[in-house]
């Protein structure tokens, strides 16, 4: 398994030069974080608690994840181990 995926820094921009609220994942980048952790839409998207619509329209560039996903999905490409490890281990908590 790849341990990170190299992603753009900085801050996005919106229209007419005013701060956006984070950077803008292009869907390439949300595909690769998933397939970095080797899952399918179905998996990946019942890992990060969306559904797999919602995965399908992030990788196809139709809607972009906002706030907390957009984080996520951050800090899933600079540690896919850690972010596998802590959620499958929240779901299995959650099961209980």
């Amino acid at each position: 398994m790849k341990t990170r995926i190299s992603l753009p820094t900085g801050r996005g921009h919106r229209p007419h030069g005013k701060p956006g609220r984070g950077a803008h994942l292009p869907p390439h980048d949300i595909r690769a974080i998933r397939t970095a952790l080797d899952k399918s839409q179905a998996e990946f998207a019942r890992m990060i608690g969306v559904s797999v619509s919602t995965l399908r329209n992030w990788e196809q560039g139709r809607r972009q994840p906002d706030g907390p996903a957009r984080a996520l999905l951050r800090v899933t490409a600079e540690n896919p181990a850690a972010v596998a490890h802590a959620l499958a281990a929240n779901t299995k908590s959650d099961l209980s």
